[in-house]
């Protein structure tokens, strides 16, 4: 492996969106998220963090090969859909950072990558001096789901142990066409908070 990570801010993301999509498509077919994605709603998606001079990308690649990726972008530069939950639930939306993907091909995983994109993230969130709260959401699948992979292991553990706590109180509902099928259907995403310290 030939290791090396990249930073991408604002605009700079547009540079690298085609591999960003292509990771993206690619790790989310796996369960839990089962994405049938498309490049067309990937650049509508990361224009959200292209226009957000505040967005981060941090990005790891063996030789040429964009192979991990991380995002984060402030509440108030997310879209409708991220920002209502905690608008309902009474957080003031400017001390609020919103982390996005942090997404690895399997043959990277184990390998500490997941700590480093959190550091990368929060660094760049605590960076700005305004920001008193991060989060990301995850996908909610039945425990019986039919694709559920026999030896899946949800990250909750993970993300426990880096702080996070699960806030079943703040979810959004988004809508994607699941493997194999062509119309989409809603799926709830709960999020996860924890203080920037």
């Amino acid at each position: 492996m030939d290791l090396h990570y990249a930073r991408y801010q604002g605009r700079e993301i547009e540079s690298v969106f085609e591999p960003l999509a292509n990771l993206r498509i690619a790790v989310f077919r796996d369960f839990p998220y089962l994405y049938e994605g498309t490049p067309e709603y990937e650049r509508e998606y990361l224009r959200t963090y292209a226009q957000s001079e505040r967005a981060l990308l941090f990005a790891a690649f063996d030789g040429p090969e964009m192979v991990g990726a991380t995002t984060c972008i402030p509440l108030l530069d997310e879209t409708e859909e991220v920002q209502a939950p905690f608008r309902a639930a009474g957080f003031a939306l400017p001390e609020v950072f919103y982390f996005g993907e942090s997404i690895l091909l399997p043959a990277y995983r184990g390998l500490g990558l997941g700590h480093r994109f959190f550091d990368a993230r929060e660094a760049h969130a605590a960076s700005f001096g305004t920001y008193r709260l991060t989060c990301f959401c995850a996908v909610d699948r039945p425990v019986e789901h039919p694709l559920r992979p026999a030896d899946y292991r949800p990250l909750d553990a993970f993300w426990s142990k880096r702080g996070y706590r699960k806030e079943p109180g703040l979810q959004s509902v988004f809508a994607w066409p699941d493997l194999g099928e062509t119309q989409s259907t809603p799926k709830t995403m709960t999020y996860w908070t924890r203080p920037l310290l």
